[in-house]
């Protein structure tokens, strides 16, 4: 299983939650905008790829126990965001490039969309 840490190297990601452990595993990825899709769709300790930089993405994420939440296309989440994902152990990570990029990437690293 492949780490956060292996992760953000391998795509060259900013952590944006600092405080957090990097060493969870990650069992596949989903990606999608819409946060009903991902309610009904992602899975425990996967990683989300989206656009979405709002607090809502933090409560789906902890709802779900994610791994991680990758934040693509230059977004940057308000510093009370990133406060409350520290909160409540979420990993936040970003890039500049778009979601088929951060897809594609991870599917070349073996994570796939069903663990």
């Amino acid at each position: 299983m492949i780490t956060l840490k292996e992760i953000i190297e391998a795509l060259n990601l900013e952590l944006l939650t600092p405080g957090l452990g990097l060493n969870r595993g990650v069992t596949a990825g989903y990606a999608s905008d819409l946060l009903s899709c991902v309610m009904a769709g992602a899975k425990k300790d996967n990683i989300w790829v989206t656009l979405q930089s709002h607090m809502n993405v933090v409560a789906v994420a902890s709802l779900l126990s994610l791994s991680a939440v990758l934040i693509t296309e230059g977004k940057r989440p308000d510093p009370e965001v990133v406060a409350k994902a520290e909160q409540e152990g979420i990993v936040l990570l970003a890039t500049e490039r778009n979601n088929y990029y951060a897809v594609s990437r991870l599917s070349g690293l073996g994570i796939q969309d069903e663990p």
